[in-house]
């Protein structure tokens, strides 16, 4: 299922590439669309990681710096048999945390320093489990390339609007004046492919994850706890990262440039979430 959910995704942008390029520019913008779609898609694939990573503005750490967040990886890396992940620091004060990554032995956990701050240790364990489920069932990369492409596709969109206001691509009279409406409505549809790509993947994989890392942990109670926070910070303090990332949060992030943040959720409801953790029963 994994391996059909990635394939999918990385066939979904060649087509979009492909059928954005012809209506933009004719065969030329096809020819293109597939090139762009074939590097892209081989980005995605390897480098997912280091782009979430790198757009976060998330930090190398070391055990010296933070050994509070060492400890509590390593207790729970040894109880989910999980290889140890690389850790970094997003230095922004809202509460927050990701996993990326292609595999989990090529995985990496992101917390911001707001969340080192606020959370006990408890909740810290909540969390970091939530991020260690999200590896241990291969939702890093899904979710990873989801963003990716999610980027890439609006940045596409938008190159394609300005060539569109500077007389667009290719010297046919024809593909301007009769590939115009097809190419605005690419231009229209494109943002909003990206936000259904992170859709489709995104929100019945967080309570998978709150499950499994409560079970991880042996209770809900930390993780119920860390979300109750976690809700209440991210609804006043802004994040400076990317709209095509915050999928990968464990709570979407307050960025600027969100639009229509209730209708196009890539997270479900956290009073949904709260409640089903609540009701689990967890044996250690």
């Amino acid at each position: 299922m994994r391996f059909i959910k990635t394939l999918f995704l990385l066939t979904a942008l060649t087509m979009l590439l492909v059928l954005g390029g012809d209506a933009i520019a004719g065969q030329q913008g096809m020819t293109f669309g597939l090139i762009i779609a074939v590097v892209m898609n081989g980005v995605a694939y390897f480098f997912s990681d280091k782009i979430a990573l790198r757009s976060s503005g998330a930090q190398p750490v070391t055990r010296e710096q933070l050994p509070r967040l060492y400890e509590v990886m390593e207790r729970l890396v040894a109880k989910a048999n999980l290889p140890m992940p690389k850790l970094y620091v997003i230095p922004q004060p809202a509460p927050n945390a990701f996993a990326t990554g292609r595999n989990p032995s090529h995985a990496s956990v992101a917390v911001t320093a707001g969340l080192m701050e606020l959370m006990n240790d408890d909740e810290l364990e909540g969390v970091i489990a939530h991020e260690l489920s999200h590896v241990r069932n291969y939702d890093i990369l899904i979710t990873s390339i989801a963003a990716t492409l999610a980027g890439a596709i609006t940045w596409i969109a938008s190159m394609g609007r300005w060539a569109m206001i500077f007389g667009g691509y290719g010297n046919s009279r024809d593909n301007r004046n009769g590939g115009g409406l097809a190419a605005l409505l690419m231009l229209i549809v494109a943002p909003i492919a990206a936000l259904l790509i992170q859709l489709g993947i995104s929100r019945q994989r967080e309570f998978a994850a709150d499950a499994s890392g409560a079970r991880m942990v042996g209770h809900p109670y930390g993780l119920v706890s860390a979300l109750e926070k976690l809700g209440a910070y991210n609804k006043r303090i802004p994040m400076d990262v990317s709209p095509a990332t915050a999928a990968l949060f464990i709570v979407a992030p307050l960025t600027a440039g969100q639009v229509f943040s209730g209708l196009f959720s890539t997270h479900p409801p956290l009073s949904e979430r709260i409640a089903v953790l609540r009701n689990m029963t967890v044996t250690r």
